[in-house]
């Protein structure tokens, strides 16, 4: 949106809906809608998003994690454990993370698809624990998104869990072939 000159077309895979945000934390009942800020408020101590990082930064609750998100267990390798445990040791990782845990303002999905100057394909794993498809399928609603794929029995991470369903897809799209 900000620079269309970098794209032709965008890919969304089981995106953030940033439920957290405060214009959405309104329709949460009340203690939802306390709790939230209170947390992120509480992870904003330098040392207390800190703690909490390294308590989430290791192998054995990376794992565990991404075992909630993937509907196929064994997609959750060591490879990809280490993957994603790289950058947590990168100085500034837990600044990153607490940036996102942050994230209650800001522009929404559904503020910038429908602005998008370029067409999108969304695809989205029909097992995501953490972003409802229901509430994915509602932005394909927007002109600018060309197609609205539910990948059957993937959960959160669908590039990681079945890369050969969901390649072949992006790779007909990018070449401009139907879906």
């Amino acid at each position: 949106v900000d620079n269309p000159e970098l794209a032709k077309g965008v890919a969304l895979l089981n995106f953030s809906l940033r439920l957290l945000h405060e214009r959405k934390r309104a329709e949460l009942p009340w203690y939802q809608r306390l709790g939230a800020p209170v947390l992120q408020r509480f992870l904003r101590i330098k040392w207390v998003g800190q703690y909490f990082f390294s308590q989430l930064a290791k192998p054995k609750v990376v794992r565990n994690i991404l075992l909630q998100a993937y509907c196929r267990p064994e997609a959750v390798t060591d490879e990809l454990v280490d993957l994603i445990m790289a950058p947590a040791a990168d100085p500034g990782a837990a600044d990153v993370f607490i940036a996102f845990t942050s994230y209650s303002q800001g522009p929404l999905p559904e503020d910038l698809i429908p602005i998008l100057p370029c067409p999108a394909i969304i695809l989205w794993g029909t097992e995501d624990p953490w972003e409802p498809i229901d509430l994915g399928r509602e932005l394909a609603k927007f002109p600018t998104v060309e197609k609205f794929i539910p990948l059957e029995g993937l959960g959160h991470c669908p590039q990681d869990e079945a890369p050969e369903i969901v390649n072949p897809i992006l790779l007909n799209w990018i070449g401009g072939n139907p879906v």
